[in-house]
């Protein structure tokens, strides 16, 4: 091997002591400018002037294959007056002034920059090599464009300044160094960042990252655009969402959902809530995701979205979600015991007539939302003003009713004993619930008078029949609260007033899925003594009174390291199969498929603003 060394020179015009070795990447160069000296001139003579020390260290180069280059332990300065050429004549080196790993007798001396230069090292079994971290694990920095380049200014064997061309793809920076000067010709080329085939690491990272955790690329192209680091465009973002993004997500919620459906098989009572969320704040949305959930551990099991085309109209997606959903879990053999809804008529009605197998059960907090604005607008009007001080008591009495009854008739008795307890009446004549449970009572200013307006205003409201009638189906156990804040987090992934494709729309409920599903277990927090933590807050809904709330521990996102995981190591190296798992998801026609389209200059052509006055062009 030709190993570059340090030397020392007597002192001659226009000689100058130089280093030849380099500390730069493997690359291309014309010419050899590295010690050229054979095993037997090594062992005749000795210099006593050379002391050169070598180690050797780890180079990444772009795309390339990682070598070892020798790396020397100082650069001699420059003597003021002297020129560049090179030294007459090169001191030697005996055999026994080499590195211990070169003091062989089949030792061969080549050009350091040659492409099998230190090959025997590397094929030595007792060299510890560095582990090799995956391109996604791999750290990233912000890097000046002119720190960068001052890397490639000056040539690193004869010191002389370069030419150095750059261009860039996306997130890579590519440069081309080459030394002018006839006796060294150096060149290289260098990438910022890895391919995967012919794409750019960097670029298909960064379309992942956003897409993964649920942020817009265009607010995300404004900061990057604002702190000027290069970035992609919007066409090559959505290839590589359509490419490899999309069906990574695909797989990797139908494995997960194997996994949860596989749990919920084993289970002999399974609690299910069900509810639907539209992607309109108003009464036209055009899609609605209806999602199940086991509400024995608060994860998603099943997410179905519906276009308001495939239906007839937005007001028929829920039921038709539901349906969707629970025929998918009785083909996966998921037998629903019990299903807790909100109080939608299609839906109460499809489960009484096709399922009765299913138990269902109406969640308390609709039910008590919808008594609460009955009952404050009760006590808005002139006289009853005394039932706003029952109202909190109301809500609470209903959520006691349902948890602590053993069957529908005996929650409507302890809930009809509530008109006798405002009277201050706690013998009931029902037998189920004959008496209020409460120890003795103080007189107090809130008791209402029989035969009054807020007496017979407030009975109208508590005793509807209806109202009765919902209130004895009730769930005792389970609650749909859960639900709700996962629609909730919806809003982070794909928010109302952006619009999605179906695709889109689907692959960001997943993602949604994946995070409140890692999260949904998260134990309460603790202090540094080991007592547990809560915090006070003023909900807008209670008008300035205080609650109290538990202090979870933090959020994770193990899931998007495992989809990253999953992207670079199975995704981008055959994308066919994930690809075909995309497409077999039933896209619906567009909304305006059902119109004919104009053509563009025709509907320019007739376009009028409103503003217009006549004779203004």
């Amino acid at each position: 091997m030709s190993v570059g060394c340090q030397y020392e020179v007597q002192p001659e015009p226009c000689i100058t002591s130089r280093e030849i070795g380099c500390q730069t990447d493997i690359a291309r160069r014309s010419k050899s400018v590295s010690t050229q000296l054979s095993k037997g001139t090594l062992e005749k003579k000795r210099s006593h002037a050379c002391q050169a020390k070598v180690s050797v260290s780890t180079i990444g180069v772009g795309t390339d294959t990682i070598r070892a280059v020798p790396r020397f332990t100082s650069i001699p300065q420059k003597v003021a007056g002297q020129c560049d050429s090179p030294p007459r004549k090169r001191p030697r080196l005996e055999l026994s002034d080499l590195p211990s790993f070169l003091e062989s007798e089949d030792t061969t001396f080549m050009d350091p920059d040659d492409s099998t230069y230190l090959q025997s090292i590397d094929d030595d079994s007792t060299t510890e090599k560095p582990p090799v971290k995956s391109i996604q694990d791999m750290a990233k920095y912000i890097v000046y464009e002119d720190c960068l380049l001052d890397l490639f200014n000056i040539c690193p064997v004869c010191s002389r300044s370069c030419v150095v061309k750059t261009y860039t793809r996306g997130t890579l920076l590519s440069v081309d160094q080459q030394c002018t000067h006839q006796t060294c010709m150096y060149t290289r080329k260098w990438d910022s960042q890895p391919l995967i085939g012919s794409s750019p690491a960097g670029n298909i990272h960064l379309s992942a990252a956003v897409y993964f955790t649920g942020t817009s690329m265009v607010q995300m192209n404004k900061v990057l655009s604002a702190l000027r680091v290069k970035t992609l465009s919007r066409t090559t973002f959505n290839k590589h969402v359509k490419s490899y993004i999309q069906p990574a997500i695909i797989h990797k919620w139908k494995m997960d959902q194997q996994s949860l459906l596989l749990d919920l098989k084993q289970k002999e009572h399974v609690w299910l809530g069900g509810d639907m969320r539209a992607d309109s704040p108003g009464h036209s949305a055009k899609f609605g995701a209806y999602s199940i959930m086991d509400l024995a551990t608060n994860r998603v099991v099943d997410i179905q979205l519906i276009q308001s085309n495939e239906v007839g109209g937005s007001v028929w997606m829920e039921k038709e979600g539901l349906i969707r959903s629970l025929a998918f879990l009785d083909e996966s053999g998921v037998k629903a015991a019990s299903l807790v809804t909100d109080r939608h008529p299609q839906v109460q009605k499809y489960l009484r007539e096709q399922r009765p197998d299913i138990m269902h059960y109406y969640d308390v907090w609709h039910v008590a939302k919808g008594i609460n604005k009955k009952v404050e607008g009760v006590a808005k009007e002139n006289g009853c003003e005394k039932v706003k001080k029952w109202q909190a008591s109301i809500k609470n009495h209903l959520y006691w009713s349902a948890a602590n009854s053993s069957s529908g008739g005996e929650t409507v008795a302890k809930w009809t004993s509530l008109m006798n307890h405002i009277q201050n009446i706690h013998v009931h004549e029902d037998p189920l619930f004959p008496a209020c449970l409460h120890g003795p009572t103080t007189s107090t200013s809130k008791w209402l008078k029989p035969a009054t307006k807020p007496y017979y205003r407030l009975e109208k409201v508590l005793e509807n029949k209806r109202l009765l009638k919902d209130i004895s189906k009730l769930s005792p156990l389970h609650q749909t609260s859960n639900l709700e804040v996962f629609h909730s987090v919806i809003l982070k992934f794909a928010p109302k007033n952006v619009a999605f494709s179906y695709h889109g729309m689907l692959c960001r409920l997943y993602l949604t899925a994946f995070h409140f599903n890692e999260n949904a277990g998260r134990c309460q927090a603790r202090t540094a003594q080991g007592d547990l933590r809560y915090r006070v807050c003023f909900p807008k809904a209670k008008k300035g009174a205080p609650s109290v709330e538990q202090v979870k521990t933090p959020q994770t996102c193990r899931y998007v390291d495992e989809l990253l995981n999953l992207l670079f190591n199975k995704v981008l190296h055959d994308p066919a199969p994930f690809v075909e798992q995309l497409k077999a998801v039933s896209v619906p026609q567009p909304l305006c498929s059902q119109y004919e389209r104009p053509e563009k200059g025709e509907v320019i052509a007739n376009y009028v603003s409103r503003f217009s006055r006549p004779g203004m062009a």
